[in-house]
């Protein structure tokens, strides 16, 4: 968390607040936060700054900035973005602040410290190994069958891989096979044509239905307002174990793979 709906959401809510804005400073008390430039290289660099667009590829939010540089924030597990007001009382895990000309802030506030915060002159440098857009154009169903059967992997994992399909985590991952009614212990080279279309609808399915329903408030997620997502109130598998299938009333089973939770229907995904 969050996945791509989630960032997908927060990216839409910021553009507004943001785009245009002049960045004036950054401050950071979490060092760890800031991959790459140092902070003192970085204030120098982004001062001055205006936001011109704000776009999201995989899981990671893209700022292009005048002059060329794009600042790239990687949420990772809590990490939650806000526009305030700068006399807005601090939270104890605001750890890295944009100041803006306007008397507002961007605060990246992280409460388990996983996040990242790039500044570079060439996104590859931090983006290039991600796998497709899920939701591009150019991401089909038969480039899908194309990509499984160029791997021998167990499916779940496979889909959590970032570098053989960008945005896609732990919550849609489940639900996507459970629409695609394929177990997540499948191995990915064995699905038939079909089979591989199924799971390519159940994807674009469920990334859509998050999107549109402004992400999964499960865990520490809310959008930028600080308001839920509505997401986690339609999940079909994700979270449900032990409760009765949705489709058969056979009851949702977990079970660990890659050492994530993973939740299925034994009786629709055999």
């Amino acid at each position: 968390m969050p996945e791509l709906p989630e960032v997908e959401t927060t990216v839409r809510a910021l553009r507004r607040p943001l785009v245009s804005q002049v960045i004036v400073d950054v401050r950071n008390d979490w060092p760890s936060h800031i991959v790459t430039p140092t902070l003192p290289e970085m204030q120098r660099r982004i001062r001055g700054r205006r936001v011109e667009t704000i776009d999201r590829r995989g899981k990671y939010l893209l700022f292009s900035l005048s002059g060329g540089e794009t600042l790239i924030i990687h949420l990772k597990m809590t990490g939650h973005l806000s526009v305030v007001p700068a006399d807005t009382p601090p939270d104890k895990h605001d750890h890295t602040v944009f100041v803006l000309a306007d008397g507002e802030e961007l605060r990246f506030q992280d409460t388990r410290k996983f996040g990242r915060v790039y500044l570079v002159q060439d996104k590859q440098q931090v983006l290039g190994a991600l796998g497709p857009e899920p939701l591009a154009a150019a991401f089909t169903a038969e480039s899908l069958h194309e990509r499984l059967q160029h791997r021998k992997r167990v499916l779940k994992p496979l889909l959590l891989d970032q570098t053989f399909v960008a945005g896609i985590g732990n919550i849609y991952a489940d639900e996507a096979l459970y629409y695609a009614r394929l177990h997540p212990q499948r191995m990915s080279h064995s699905l038939a044509k079909i089979e591989s279309q199924a799971l390519y609808a159940g994807i674009q399915e469920t990334l859509k239905l998050g999107i549109a329903r402004e992400g999964a408030s499960i865990d520490n997620y809310r959008k930028p307002d600080g308001s839920k997502g509505d997401m986690q109130n339609t999940v079909m598998v994700y979270g449900r174990a032990g409760e009765p299938c949705l489709r058969c009333g056979r009851p949702v089973e977990r079970i660990v793979l890659g050492g994530r939770s993973t939740h299925f229907c034994p009786n629709c995904q055999k």
